[in-house]
């Protein structure tokens, strides 16, 4: 970060001047609102009451092709001039009031054009500390994420090395096993202190409010065991709780799934912890963990449909009172321990127009000023503000999106051929099916996807197309039966699930048997590359977007002599064991469009590079390639100009291209 510079500016509205208007006439292909519209970044990312409730944090990009900035407002008169501070030649990426009188944030900047290695994207980031009251940035040296707020020493911080953009630490079964370095870090001063430096045995850890490590998973190589550690408040050292055989198959959706282990403490008694674990049971549940006997005690939440997998705390700064736990469904529902908290939200969800995934994202001290988010299908992300008991709207991901031009998101349960119940949501157009219909399996593929707000499948619906998000086996949240059951599966019975899911549409009558799609992106485009090859074939074309096409060649890269048998398995299975698309080609029978960034650091660009040679070797004249320039994996790396590019080919590709006559 060369120098932060901040100006006074007067506030603007956040909308985006385009120079089109939305047209109205529907014809399948062609989306209602524009291109440009749907290209958009969000417009505003963050809104944020100070712990006071005296000033408003707000990041918001006002154009296009602008980046985005940090304004400062007055609660008490929103419509004055704010603070604005921009971060040039950086941008500004995240931030969040630590205090009243401090902001923590980050910053990044794309200074290469060439990525090295797996994981060395073009990308520089930075930390800082914008002195609100001094209106001065000041440079963290390193790159750091929060571990913990210290309530009790309002100017100091708990902070990791590392960070986490996008999906990256979800989809990366060994982040929990790199050592981090954590320290308290003065706001005023800048200066960090280390804490816990952390080590192959106990490479992170999590933190009580206090400060106190409690909580650490490592790899004992000699054992190749995940072990787990616990400390009681004030221990200085580690004590065992328990070992889990990695070079054991049956352990696998602890380690890839991420989300078991310690997700908080009891208010009041810091020796009792909240552990998410499935114990032995197929689905994982909410228990209580006594750090003094060193053992489970009360399973707290559960269900049969699917896996306990977040917690929810008290609105309010500093209480810690556990008020629900969360599964996901058709949202991510909750199972509620507090009737007062739980009376707030179904008074805000009453109010809010479209409400689906409200969250109240931050509250000031009194509890008198509070910011609520929504997200949902009709809604790409609105932000309110609740002061002394009034409502306002703030502003919105995408002003220029409109409830009626958005579509319905329909959760579903489907049979796959060999009996496993597949979760699905179903995005459906406007107008009287059968549909033409697109099946989007999410990338991973070891992650949870709750569809409230899908930018994908809402535009594919708004030109016309119903959309099918399916939760094929190996999706985190289902239960660890289905997740076992994807074990060497990848493009056989994995893809299984997505073909069962688009013809048990067209057996319900919404889907048209000769109009049937794939579109996916990461995993998602290694699925898409597979159903290209598939014989008899249900799809008429897909589209592959930084698709694995060569996972054979992806493993050799990333493969390390010390990965537990378990996860070298399963890494094998991607396909060096299974379906290698590049060894495919030949039997490619539909049209095909590959998309991706030539900078690209999880799937590198290779993968597309050699495919594409592969596929004009073998004569196949169906297929379309668009490379993104300066584009990474992520969807935050995908700029307007990409998506501007993307989406006009997609849209165009489908339309045109896909099958007799297109889709």
């Amino acid at each position: 970060m060369k120098k932060f510079r901040s100006v006074f500016l007067a506030a603007a509205a956040c909308t985006v001047a385009l120079g089109v208007a939305p047209s109205t006439a529907q014809t399948t292909g062609q989306p209602t609102v524009p291109i440009e519209v749907w290209a958009l970044r969000d417009t505003m990312t963050t809104v944020q009451v100070s712990p006071s409730g005296e000033r408003l944090l707000v990041i918001k990009n006002e154009s296009r092709d602008g980046d985005y900035l940090m304004e400062l407002y007055d609660t008490d008169n929103l419509g004055g001039k704010p603070y604005r501070i921009a971060a040039d030649p950086m941008e500004i990426i995240g931030a969040q009031w630590v205090s009243d009188d401090f902001i923590f944030g980050t910053a990044w900047q794309q200074n290469r054009k060439k990525v090295n290695g797996p994981e060395e994207g073009t990308y520089d980031y930075a930390s800082f500390i914008f002195d609100v009251n001094k209106k001065k940035f000041q440079r963290v040296e390193g790159v750091f994420s929060i571990a913990t707020l210290l309530p009790d020493e309002p100017n100091e911080i708990l902070i990791g090395t590392g960070r986490s953009v996008g999906s990256a630490a979800e989809v990366d079964p060994f982040s929990a096993f790199r050592p981090r370095a954590y320290y308290k870090l003065n706001l005023k001063t800048g200066s960090k202190q280390l804490v816990l430096k952390g080590s192959e045995k106990y490479p992170t850890a999590v933190f009580d409010s206090q400060g106190n490590p409690r909580w650490t998973s490592g790899y004992d190589r000699a054992s190749k065991e995940e072990v787990t550690y616990y400390r009681k408040p004030g221990d200085g050292s580690w004590t065992e709780f328990a070992r889990y055989d990695q070079d054991d198959h049956e352990n696998l959706y602890r380690v890839l799934s991420g989300f078991m282990g310690l997700v908080g403490f009891k208010q009041d008694d810091p020796n009792i912890g909240y552990v998410i674990d499935n114990r032995g049971e197929d689905k994982a549940s909410l228990w209580e963990f006594d750090f003094n006997k060193g053992q489970f005690g009360e399973k707290l939440a559960g269900t049969d449909q699917a896996d306990v997998m977040w917690i929810q705390t008290s609105s309010l700064p500093g209480d810690d009172r556990l008020v629900a736990a969360r599964y996901p469904w058709d949202k991510r529902n909750r199972i509620w321990f507090d009737d007062q908290e739980k009376a707030l939200y179904d008074a805000l969800e009453a109010q809010i127009p479209n409400a689906h995934e409200v969250s109240i994202s931050s509250r000031s001290r009194d509890g008198n000023t509070m910011i609520v988010q929504n997200r949902g299908p009709r809604d790409p992300g609105s932000f309110w503000l609740v002061k002394d008991g009034r409502m306002s709207k703030l502003g919105s991901r995408n002003p220029l999106l409109k409830a009626e031009d958005l579509s319905d998101v329909e959760f579903i349960r489907y049979p796959a051929r060999d009996g496993k119940m597949i979760a699905g949501y179903v995005t459906k157009p406007k107008g009287e099916g059968p549909f033409p219909l697109v099946v989007l399996p999410h990338g991973g593929p070891h992650v949870n996807e709750v569809i409230s707000y899908d930018e994908w499948g809402q535009l594919l619906a708004n030109a016309g197309y119903m959309v099918l998000q399916p939760q094929y086996r190996m999706s985190v949240g289902w239960g660890k039966e289905l997740f076992d059951s994807a074990y060497g599966q990848h493009g056989l019975a994995m893809q299984d699930d997505k073909d069962d899911g688009a013809l048990y549409l067209v057996e319900q009558g919404l889907v048209d048997p000769d109009r049937i799609a794939m579109f996916g992106w990461s995993y998602g485009g290694y699925a898409a590359l597979v159903a290209a090859s598939r014989d008899p074939n249900i799809y008429q074309c897909v589209i592959a977007g930084a698709a694995v096409a060569d996972p054979e060649k992806v493993y050799k890269l990333r493969s390390n002599p010390w990965t537990p048998t378990a996860i070298d398995d399963w890494a094998q299975r991607r396909g060096m064991i299974g379906i290698n698309p590049i060894n495919e080609v030949s039997k490619v029978n539909v049209p095909l469009l590959m998309v991706h960034g030539d900078v690209d650091a999880r799937v590198l660009y290779f993968n597309f590079e050699d495919y594409r040679d592969a596929i004009q070797k073998a004569g196949k004249t169906d297929a379309q390639f668009l490379t993104l320039t300066g584009a990474d994996h992520f969807y935050s790396t995908l700029m307007y100009e990409h998506q501007e590019q993307f989406y006009t080919k997609m849209l165009d590709f489908l339309a045109n291209d896909c099958g007799p006559g297109g889709l």
